[in-house]
């Protein structure tokens, strides 16, 4: 199980990115726009600079919704692979089934 606090972290900054991603959106389509002047490019650019970091989406971490854990992620599931092993083992996630060959 992980730190409570890093789970946190992680929805904090789940909740920022979905706060500023229409006005990142915005302002980084201002700040590439070649056909604007020069000085309002800059202006967005600055603005963008003075968004919260943590709103980036680059920031982000793929945690497992069971258990916090940030490696071995399956993106299909949003859980990572112990759990889903548990899980799919104990029958509680629909259409997985235990291979055998």
């Amino acid at each position: 199980m992980a730190k409570v606090s890093a789970i946190q972290k992680n929805k904090n900054r789940e909740r920022l990115v979905k706060k500023f991603a229409a006005k990142r959106e915005r302002l980084k389509a201002i700040a590439n726009d070649k056909s604007l002047d020069e000085d309002e490019r800059l202006i967005a650019r600055l603005k963008l600079a003075e968004l919260p970091r943590n709103s980036l989406p680059i920031r982000l971490r793929n945690r497992c919704e069971v258990t916090g854990r940030p490696r071995g992620y399956h993106r299909k599931f949003k859980m990572s692979r112990i759990a889903l092993r548990d899980l799919a083992s104990e029958g509680k996630l629909p259409g997985v089934t235990k291979s055998s060959w």
